[in-house]
């Protein structure tokens, strides 16, 4: 008789109870996985695109600092005033750059990115994916002794953000930098 009874109980199935508690709880499990699938993928997308905007800001800066540490004095006047370093214009700096070559780094507020212009040409520092929002060169020293005494530098400020931003990513960057020119300023 037991035999008979343990026969029928497991021919009998599931009920109707439990398979919705099964299906409830498999959907719960799956959507938690999902879920936690989903936000990892948005948390991946926003740091590839902060990453993105600060290796181009690094790049950026980088490039400038450079240039700038390397410039030397202009002499005869023919790019900036006579016996001077660097020149701030409107959005940007001009200067003579090591090679001999009148050069100046702008913003263009049409396009809202960073150029560069020397030899007459003027080419794109910053990609298309980037809006520059505010480009500011601060001069120290920039003159000649006995107008001034100070080490000729230059502080770069520069704040850009993604013109397709991920959801979530930092809507800004702003990075700062000063840079003093190798060359030391003395009388020539």
């Amino acid at each position: 008789m037991l035999k008979c009874l343990n026969v029928k109980m497991m021919k009998r199935g599931f009920t109707l109870i439990e398979m919705l508690v099964a299906v409830t709880m498999f959907g719960i499990v799956v959507g938690a996985i999902s879920g936690l699938f989903i936000s990892t993928i948005q948390g991946q997308s926003r740091i590839l695109a902060t990453q993105k905007g600060l290796d181009e800001a690094s790049y950026i800066m980088e490039y400038m600092s450079r240039a700038l540490r390397m410039a030397r004095k202009d002499l005869n006047g023919t790019c900036i005033p006579a016996k001077t370093n660097y020149k701030a214009i409107t959005n940007g700096i001009k200067f003579i750059d090591y090679h001999g070559v009148c050069t100046e780094f702008s913003l263009n507020t049409v396009t809202d990115q960073l150029e560069k212009t020397a030899n007459g040409t003027t080419l794109p520092m910053t990609s298309t994916d980037l809006r520059i929002n505010s480009f500011n060169v601060k001069l120290l020293g920039e003159n000649q002794p006995p107008t001034d005494n100070l080490q000729p530098r230059a502080t770069i400020f520069l704040e850009m953000e993604s013109k397709k931003p991920a959801p979530g990513a930092p809507p800004k960057i702003q990075i700062q930098t000063s840079v003093s020119q190798r060359n030391l300023d003395i009388q020539y």
